[in-house]
């Protein structure tokens, strides 16, 4: 990158993603700038989810990408980059996590971020790329809707810098959409493969036909996942076809 990215904090915003495209409109940012705010009202995860945040006290923020370099037809290749910059930011700070597919944050069964992706495409490649990011870092309870969520606190015990841990997650980003760049596309799809969750061992899971169990097989290129099931039957799920049963 050869300008330095832009840390827009408006103390206040409904969504840092919504933010950052009406900037965009506006003007065009450096790569890797991002919007962060300690109070967000209106999060949103994927479509139709919203992230719920208690002001102040977690990670909450949306980042501009131009990775012309990257094929639509490879974009999950910034998911899985994403994600692994944030499981070795937690490392950190003491904390094993991993990457439900395709790119929840969790620390045994329970959800600590989420992260979201909206892409811009020109002809067959990536225009533009707002990623969401939204990390439960000092919220010690949570609403009761809400199935599995953890903290850092609830992990650790102790309270987290917000400042200082968006400044390490911030420069594993750069780091990682670096090797997104350079075309290390096999070391990232490496590392995501190790570090997701129900990387081994029989689960159950969910389909249209109904709760049934598997072992994950691979991630295929464009993101799918592939499940081996009991009967030795394998099949191929994109986001939203399938749910984890915990």
């Amino acid at each position: 990158m050869q300008e330095i990215p832009e840390i827009i904090q408006p103390e206040k915003t409904t969504s840092t993603s919504s933010f950052l495209k009406e900037l965009l409109k506006q003007r065009k940012l450096p790569e890797c700038s991002v919007v962060i705010t300690n109070n967000q009202t209106a999060g949103r995860g994927q479509p139709g989810n919203k992230w719920e945040t208690q002001p102040g006290k977690n990670l909450t923020f949306s980042m501009v990408l131009y990775p012309s370099m990257v094929k639509a037809s490879e974009q999950f290749i910034l998911s899985q980059a994403v994600s692994l910059a944030i499981v070795e930011a937690l490392q950190r700070h003491a904390i094993r996590a991993s990457i439900k597919w395709p790119n929840d944050i969790y620390v045994n069964n329970r959800k600590l971020g989420g992260i979201l992706i909206e892409n811009a495409l020109s002809g067959s490649e990536i225009a533009q790329s707002i990623v969401g990011i939204g990390l439960n870092i000092n919220q010690e309870s949570f609403p009761e809707q809400l199935p599995n969520p953890v903290s850092v606190i609830n992990l650790t015990h102790q309270e987290t810098d917000l400042l200082t841990c968006f400044k390490e997650l911030h420069e594993n980003l750069v780091y990682y959409y670096d090797l997104v760049i350079r075309g290390h596309t096999q070391q990232i799809q490496g590392l995501y493969s190790q570090k997701l969750f129900r990387k081994t061992g029989i689960h159950r899971y969910q389909d249209t036909n109904g709760v049934f169990e598997a072992e994950i097989s691979h991630i295929g290129p464009a993101g799918h996942l592939f499940l081996k099931r009991t009967d030795g039957t394998t099949n191929s799920y994109a986001f939203k076809e399938i749910r984890f049963i915990i």
